[in-house]
């Protein structure tokens, strides 16, 4: 008995250390293969670090007296409101990623829109901080008031409306101050008198100027309006004519650009800003229905044609290649032209670099939001362009707030990096990374009757689209 005692006890004590020994490596397996973890075939620890980074952007770099966020940090000019309207999108984001508390969020949502409707408005050039509900372009520290002349611009309005409904469709608590910003966010929306920017024309303006009353550009051809013909054509309270948007299709540009058929705009935040907020996929107006594809499709083509550009690589820039790529506005090194390969080529400061049939503007200068604001679009291209970036550079381009705005590699022999990040740059790369893992601004949205009923009112149907007006 004492002999199998013995020997029983050696065999358990053998089952329990085999049992022991794969429980520990099952347990580092996992942890192997979650530090491994894989998001569009980059290390899923890059994904939340650059988002965390670039949402602490919209977190910190606000002015305070207004809570408006900076056009650019660490240089302070003015803020802007097109990146507040990104910046309310982007505190959804940190509540729904646990980075800030729902109490801290909403408590500066509601800080942004009552300054917004408190804030001066006027025709005066001088002390307003916009005119008929629309707002400046740029903002003063401080006060808040229109920037030297800027304009009053409908487009940035817009994308500052596009943040705000945002904003009102997901503080839904019954507390009050979700309440009020349900309010405020109807207000502002209401207040806005768009068919007065259309200045009795067939495409609304650009924007105005109280020294010169509204600026000769008219929003024509497809670019980042859709938002704010969507917005325009929703309001209860100043709608833009029925037909609207028809007129506006009528002066597309649909055409081959390396390889891929799609409606041309050359830098790529015209294909991204109204996809940041409006789920186009598997919805139609008329233009779409008759070419075969949604608009999402259409900017996938854009994106894929811009990196082939790159690839192709025209001008012989230093660095382009299939994860080197990516044109859009943004900064550059300088306002000179100097010879590359025996041309003369014109390097540019701030400038709307892009790429399509109609319009090539391209000094080298390679700017990380034209594959961040992308990446829903081709998620595996644009995270690659975006690790390589980040791998490469370190610090020289991926710092504090995630990526810094622009880089040139042919300018300097060490290659030029921008000191700035840029707040209408950075909310593209916030949104679109969060878009695509969980369609959480998209999703938002869809609830929002402004939204559905511009859209409605556009002609689009199918998808989603359809299933909500059923269930209304």
């Amino acid at each position: 008995m004492t002999i199998m005692k013995t020997c029983s006890r050696l065999l358990n004590s053998k089952i329990a250390a085999f049992f022991l020994l794969s429980i520990i490596f099952i347990e580092s397996s996992s942890i192997s293969l979650s530090a491994q973890s894989q998001f569009y075939g980059v290390p899923s620890s890059f994904k939340d670090e650059l988002k965390v980074r670039t949402f602490n952007y919209f977190w910190e770099v606000v002015d305070e007296p207004t809570w408006q966020t900076d056009d650019r940090y660490p240089s302070r000019n003015f803020t802007s409101i097109a990146a507040t309207g990104f910046a309310l999108p982007a505190y959804i984001i940190g509540i729904h990623n646990n980075y800030i508390t729902r109490k801290e969020g909403a408590e500066r949502v509601l800080n942004t829109l009552e300054w917004l409707w408190n804030s001066p408005q006027g025709s005066d050039a001088e002390g307003m901080t916009g005119y008929n509900g629309l707002f400046y372009h740029f903002l003063n520290y401080g006060s808040g008031t229109r920037y030297k002349q800027v304009e009053l611009s409908t487009i940035d309005t817009g994308l500052l409306m596009a943040g705000i409904l945002t904003a009102q469709s997901f503080f839904d608590a019954e507390n009050q101050t979700e309440e009020k910003i349900r309010a405020v966010a109807d207000s502002l929306y209401l207040r806005a008198d768009w068919n007065w920017a259309m200045n009795e024309n067939r495409t609304m303006s650009m924007g105005w100027r109280p020294e010169n009353g509204f600026i000769s550009a008219q929003w024509t051809g497809y670019n980042e309006a859709m938002i704010l013909l969507i917005l325009a054509m929703g309001s209860p309270t100043h709608p833009i004519p029925d037909n609207s948007w028809s007129v506006w299709t009528e002066t597309y540009n649909w055409t081959d650009f390396y390889g891929f058929e799609h409606l041309n705009f050359g830098p790529l935040f015209g294909h991204q800003y109204s996809q940041m907020f409006v789920d186009f996929r598997g919805i139609y107006d008329e233009y779409m229905t008759n070419k075969g594809i949604d608009y999402f499709e259409n900017s996938r083509r854009a994106t894929l044609s811009n990196r082939e550009y790159a690839i192709a690589n025209p001008n012989g820039f230093v660095g382009y290649s299939e994860n080197l790529w990516g044109l859009t506005a943004s900064d550059g090194p300088v306002n000179e032209i100097k010879t590359v390969n025996g041309k003369p080529i014109q390097f540019k400061t701030y400038n709307a670099r892009g790429a399509a049939a109609d319009y090539i503007q391209d000094d080298g200068t390679i700017v990380p939001t034209a594959a961040g604001g992308s990446i829903p679009f081709a998620p595996e291209e644009t995270m690659a362009a975006l690790y390589e970036m980040k791998t490469r550079f370190g610090e020289k381009l991926f710092t504090e707030y995630g990526f810094l705005d622009a880089f040139n590699l042919t300018y300097l022999e060490d290659g030029w990096f921008n000191p700035d990040y840029i707040g209408i740059d950075q909310g593209p790369i916030l949104i679109q990374l969060e878009n695509q893992e969980s369609e959480l601004i998209w999703d938002i949205l869809k609830t929002n009757k402004y939204i559905v009923n511009g859209l409605i009112k556009a002609g689009f149907s199918g998808g989603w689209l359809d299933e909500i007006v059923v269930e209304n």
